[in-house]
């Protein structure tokens, strides 16, 4: 290699380091709350299901009963507020209505939940700073917005994580050997456990990074879909070959048309039954209980497997005909590679995709991501002392006083 050669990638390992530093130091204490309330919120549906029996009932050989009547009882509950989301779960799950609101100035959400099969009450969870505090809602609150209000927080969230693809990036470079022989193996893909305190948080820092860089970037990436609709509209470009992202939207109802007049049934109960004749195996639904302006639809989602939310066939209905409605990538199997992307990031960014495994695995890559930023600081500072050091000793050797 020419000395000119040398030089350029002297130089350029040098920025490199410096970028490196300063990014790191300047959104280490973000990165490590967004990836340690990651790890925390890894198992939540396991935790939850683990310490809240009110999410269970007893299996019954008979069919759910119609939306209609479990809005009734939620409603003695919750009087004087709409009701903005109605779930079933299988048939092991009890059934939850969900109330989003605002309650002095913040956003609040409060769930009935309630046995599918009899409409009987279970419980009432209510919203932090009432009867009850929801941990998880608290985690989450952390993860996308540092406990700021969103539209102050998931920007700066953003922004580090954009930093933290860049240090991913540059992370490797660092890593990276300068010559591959026996001990640059050793340095790079082994953990010197019997070395010195510095020497074993360098190697957590440096072999760690490596392992879980691939994995980091999907999480990041991920992430980033919910931070920036730019980034979400450009992955979606680069993933469908150029087209342009549609985005989550509504067909409309035709209000010229004559509603059906039926005393018996309420159109959203009439939507439920011809969604559930034709969803057999469903494993859990979700309805918007009431139209939200007369030319809204009735939304119903039925998901195909316990645990993941990416696999879903969508119907929209139109409130005064029941006239079915199709829309770009509402049954998931029938679309295309860059609206299944979309549907599945959610499931891969908690890991859910792949099941128990993929959860484990989400946990963990947090949890190195989470101590990055630690190690890496521990580096720098030891760094900064060992220079100080040689100062120091340089100074007393030319008899010169370090004051």
């Amino acid at each position: 290699m020419s000395r000119k050669k040398k030089n350029h990638n002297s130089i350029f390992r040098k920025v490199n380091d410096w970028l490196h530093l300063w990014l790191g130091l300047f959104s280490g204490i973000i990165v490590f709350i967004v990836s340690i309330t990651g790890c925390f919120y890894a198992f939540q549906q396991e935790i939850k299901d683990a310490v809240e029996p009110w999410r269970f009932v007893e299996a019954q050989d008979k069919p759910f009963i119609p939306p209609s009547q479990l809005l009734d009882t939620a409603k003695v509950y919750m009087p004087n507020l709409e009701p903005t989301g109605l779930t079933y779960s299988n048939k092991e799950g009890a059934a939850a209505v969900g109330y989003h609101y605002i309650n002095e100035g913040d956003e609040s959400f409060s769930v009935i939940f309630l046995n599918p099969y009899s409409g009987e009450f279970i419980k009432k969870l209510q919203p932090i700073g009432n009867e009850e505090f929801d941990f998880f809602r608290f985690v989450l609150d952390g993860h996308r917005a540092l406990w700021l209000p969103y539209d102050i927080g998931r920007p700066i969230v953003g922004v580090a994580t954009l930093i933290f693809l860049i240090l991913i990036v540059s992370g490797l470079i660092m890593w990276w050997p300068k010559k591959w022989n026996s001990t640059a193996y050793k340095k790079s893909f082994k953990i010197k456990w019997r070395g010195s305190f510095k020497r074993v948080n360098y190697d957590l820092h440096n072999v760690l990074g490596f392992y879980s860089m691939v994995f980091a970037l999907l999480l990041a990436i991920t992430g980033l879909v919910w931070s920036f609709t730019w980034f979400e509209n450009s992955l979606y470009y680069l993933t469908s070959g150029g087209e342009t992202h549609p985005g989550h939207h509504h067909p409309h109802s035709d209000i010229s048309k004559p509603g059906i007049v039926d005393n018996e049934l309420t159109m959203l109960d009439k939507a439920w039954y011809k969604v559930v004749a034709k969803e057999t195996d469903a494993q859990g639904f979700y309805l918007t209980p009431k139209p939200h302006d007369e030319e809204d639809v009735i939304e119903i989602i039925a998901y195909q497997d316990q645990g993941s939310w990416y696999n879903r066939n969508e119907y929209y209905f139109d409130q005064y005909t029941l006239e079915r409605y199709r829309v770009q990538a509402d049954v998931f199997e029938e679309a295309g590679f860059a609206d299944q992307l979309m549907l599945l990031n959610y499931d891969i960014h908690v890991g859910a995709v792949w099941g128990m495994p993929g959860k484990i695995l989400a946990f963990l890559i947090s949890l190195i991501s989470a101590s990055l930023p630690v190690t890496g600081f521990l580096v720098w500072w030891n760094k900064g002392k060992k220079g100080s050091l040689k100062t120091m000793k340089t100074k007393k050797e030319k008899n010169i006083s370090p004051t």
